[in-house]
């Protein structure tokens, strides 16, 4: 029998003890930790909350977890409840599918003044993280920056552009839904280092701007590089480009909200008295290679409101080597150290999408598979239970789960699929 463990619950998790399941049958057994009491990590809780569909994604892993030799372990955190070496001692692999959690560091002047944040607090926020359920964004306006050019800069801004009513069967957490519906936002500014062939931005999510009911997309046609040169494009990047060509051209839909492009925009610094009033940006160009260099004619843009997307890295945990540079886990194609291994994000560094994670936890088993062989004589699940039982922690099942998710539904307001609990302890009370 191969005893395993899985720290995280998000797609990486899932799609790992997925793999263990197909590779092995019968003779393992998986235990996925994590330090919430609900499942799923990053579709629960980054997913946006209007994209029920890809959020759907949770039923695959659901399958994974009514087998009988997947365990959900919830409400334990490992580095506190349990050390990584408690664990390797105790299952013949560990996998640290822990995500990238934590927002890369806006490193400029002014970047700790109140109404700058990352967009992992502003997402968890909307999203009814516990962490960041009282964060209380200032909303006020007119005027908020998006720092960034890439699908997660696009779903803030849409959130802070779109109508109560547009909000219709997304399970945005009501404390969010009250407070955008009185925002005072009526210019959204994202800002990009380089120009429109360089965005990270998917068609799907591009055009979705196009049809809100209250805010429109601008772009200054003086940015956009010659028609011609879209051929060179590959073809989802083709029709993004393509989008933002339609919302150069769209000058005359007066809407209440503008959501900005603007492109070749660097900010170099956060100005206020004791809170954002203003962000100083220093007009780029692009080099030879396609990098983005100053210009050093700088202006300034009227805020009270930044949002940093400018990346995420995954949080060390103590004695698991890291690579502080690339804010990720210190791994050769997944193996961290003998009976460690990681998956996703915490392997990678973010880049994908939810879908990458699969061949990324198959492959990982792969090693796992020629590194234990059948296993070893170890403890497996009895001993962690053993070891959580004489500390006092107070694990969450997927039975547990199963409770809370029942409870969410049936406080849901009119058309929404849940009303999630944003506190731990609410979510504990909730299986009763």
């Amino acid at each position: 029998m191969r005893h395993i463990a899985v720290v995280g619950s998000g797609p990486a998790g899932y799609y790992t003890a997925e793999a263990a399941q197909k590779k092995f049958g019968d003779d393992v057994r998986v235990d996925i930790i994590d330090r919430l009491p609900v499942p799923y990590g990053l579709i629960r809780f980054g997913v946006a909350p209007d994209h029920q569909s890809i959020k759907g994604v949770y039923k695959r892993y659901e399958s994974v977890n009514l087998s009988d030799n997947v365990r959900f372990v919830g409400n334990v955190l490992v580095g506190k409840d349990v050390s990584v070496d408690e664990l390797t001692r105790l299952y013949d692999a560990v996998v640290l599918a822990t995500g990238a959690p934590n927002d890369r560091p806006l490193d400029i002047p002014g970047s700790d003044l109140p109404g700058v944040i990352g967009s992992a607090a502003f997402v968890g926020w909307y999203n009814g993280h516990p962490d960041f359920a009282d964060l209380d964004p200032l909303l006020a306006g007119p005027g908020a920056v998006v720092v960034g050019n890439g699908n997660v800069a696009l779903d803030v801004s849409r959130i802070l552009a779109k109508t109560r009513a547009e909000f219709e069967g997304a399970d945005i957490v009501s404390h969010a839904l009250d407070a955008l519906d009185h925002s005072g936002i009526k210019r959204v500014t994202l800002l990009g280092r380089r120009g429109p062939h360089q965005i990270a931005m998917t068609p799907k999510e591009l055009g979705e701007l196009g049809h809100l009911i209250r805010a429109k997309p601008a772009v200054d046609p003086a940015d956009l590089p010659p028609l011609a040169d879209d051929a060179l494009l590959e073809p989802g990047m083709r029709k993004s480009v393509t989008h933002l060509r339609d919302f150069a051209a769209n000058g005359v839909d007066p809407k209440d909200i503008t959501i900005e492009f603007d492109f070749f925009a660097s900010p170099v610094a956060i100005e206020g008295d004791g809170k954002v009033e203003r962000v100083i940006v220093e007009r780029t160009r692009l080099d030879a290679d396609l990098r983005s260099v100053g210009t050093g004619e700088t202006y300034v843009i009227p805020c009270g409101l930044v949002i940093s997307c400018i990346g995420y890295q995954t949080p060390p945990i103590h004695g698991v080597p890291y690579e502080h540079g690339r804010g990720r886990f210190a791994n050769s194609e997944g193996r961290v150290l003998p009976g460690l291994y990681c998956v996703g994000w915490a392997r990678r560094g973010p880049t994908g999408t939810i879908g990458t994670n699969r061949p990324d936890g198959f492959s990982v088993v792969d090693l796992i598979a020629a590194d234990i062989g059948d296993g070893a004589e170890r403890e497996g699940r009895p001993g962690l239970d053993a070891l959580l039982a004489g500390r006092g922690v107070d694990i969450v099942t997927f039975r547990d789960w199963k409770k809370i998710e029942q409870a969410e539904i049936a406080r849901a307001r009119e058309g929404a699929p849940r009303e999630k609990f944003v506190a731990v302890e609410d979510m504990i009370a909730a299986r009763g």
